[in-house]
Formats: C-alpha cells, structure tokens, sequence
C-alpha cells in the first residue's frame, strides 16, 4: 500500500516530511488536513494521531505521529534514501539526534511563538499577545545564535560540519521558512546578523529544489497577501491623514 502523508503546508513540520519525500522519490498519498478548518480535531484523524497535530503518516497498518519521529522513519525504512539524510554511523545520527531534541525546546519555541504572536494570531481569530512575542524574539535570537555559533561552527555547509543535508538541516530551515511571513523590517532585523545561518538556509534550498519551493509556495502567496494588506492599510490611513486636516478648515 502506499505511504499516507497527512499534512497541512502551513504547516512547517509538514513541509520538511513532504519535501523529504519528493526529494528522495518515496512514492506516497498527500492528504490535506486543513488546520484552519480544525480538521485535525475530527474523529477520523485522532484515531491516526491521538494529539490531534499534523504531520502523521499511515504506512501499511503502522501509524506514527511527531515530524522528526517519521524523517528517522522514512530515512531508515524506505529503499534509495541517500545515505546522508540520516548516516548508518551510530556517532553520527546520534549527533543529528541532538540537534532534533534541541530544536522542538529551543528554535521552534522561539520561531513559532514570535511569528503567531506578530502575523498570525489575526487570521486564527485569535489576539496578538505582545508579551508573548518579545519572549519568543528572546528564545528565536537565542536559538539562531546557537545554530551560528555551535551547530555550524565546523567547516561545512550544513549543520555539524555536514557536506551534505541531514534530516536535521531540513527540519530546522523549515521552521525558520516561517520567518518569511514577517514584514521586512523585522525579517532583517532578526535574521541579518547571523550570515552562516543565511547561507546555509541558501545551501538546503539549492540541495533540495525544485522542491523546496514547490511545497513552500503557500507561504509564499500568505506572505503577499499580508504585504497587499499592509500596503492597503498603510495608503487607506495616509489618505485619512491628509482629509482631516482639509475638514478642519472647513
């Protein structure tokens, strides 16, 4: 049977399991579990995944949930995945394991808790939280210094002196694609100082393509939709600037 991928493209786990496999030509089923629709609370889908979050996969009769839990999975179970996603070497994946574990308390804390408390708390219905934010910026800055200074310390293009992507470079520039959504001043402002963090998100993009890009577009259409906002918003409240003064003299 083929392999069932159950994912929303919002979101930045399921974008690093959906590339993962169209990179390594893993034959397999895309199901779209809408988040903004709250399919991933219907019955259905918590009898796959019972914390009701994607991604999950359906392989045969095994299920398994958690993103990093099913790269190990596809890396090691499925035939022709090249070596350097996931090494043979014990030494080696043990490291790849470290930098896993540090993302879900650290970068992905600081990354998802900034951009939802600044973008994308309107479009969930929910309100902006202006304390949240300035914690996770502190926790996101924290952890793009950590991957500068001590996860890409060595002399290779990837994470831990790597020559090649690992399942760990693909989840980690995920979650920072995200970043993306930010207006521009706040997108340099947080990620300009870390250049080896720039390049190397270069570097992931390049080994992955065409697609990379293919399974982020929808964050790229979000993103000029918010822009188009803005703009509108920013015009509407310049012409309300310039009409009141003209009123007053009436």
């Amino acid at each position: 049977m083929k392999l069932k991928v159950y994912a929303d493209r919002m979101s930045q786990p399921s974008r690093a399991i959906l590339i993962f496999c169209k990179v390594n030509g893993i034959d397999f089923e895309e199901i779209h579990i809408e988040l903004s629709k709250r399919q991933h609370l219907s019955p259905e889908f918590q009898a796959i995944n019972p914390f009701k979050k994607v991604p999950a996969i359906v392989d045969g009769r095994f299920k398994l949930f958690e993103s990093h839990a099913i790269l190990i999975y596809l890396a090691s179970a499925f035939p022709g995945v090249a070596h350097h996603w996931y090494p043979a070497d014990v030494s080696r994946r043990a490291r790849i394991q470290a930098v896993l574990d540090w993302h879900h308390l650290n970068l992905r804390r600081g990354a998802a808790g900034f951009v939802l408390n600044t973008v994308l708390a309107p479009l969930l219905g929910l309100p902006l939280n202006k304390q949240a934010a300035a914690e996770a910026e502190k926790v996101l800055i924290s952890s793009l210094s950590t991957i500068e200074n001590i996860w890409l310390k060595d002399d290779g293009l990837y994470l831990l002196g790597g020559f090649r992507p690992s399942i760990a470079d693909l989840s980690l520039v995920c979650e920072i694609m995200q970043l993306q959504l930010l207006d521009e001043k706040d997108h340099d402002r947080i990620l300009g100082p870390y250049k080896k963090v720039q390049q190397w998100i270069e570097s992931t993009k390049n080994a992955t393509k065409p697609h990379f890009h293919e399974v982020h577009n929808v964050l790229y259409k979000l993103k000029l939709r918010l822009s188009l906002k803005q703009s509108s918003q920013t015009d509407g409240e310049m012409k309300s600037g310039i009409k009141a003064p003209i009123a007053s003299r009436m």
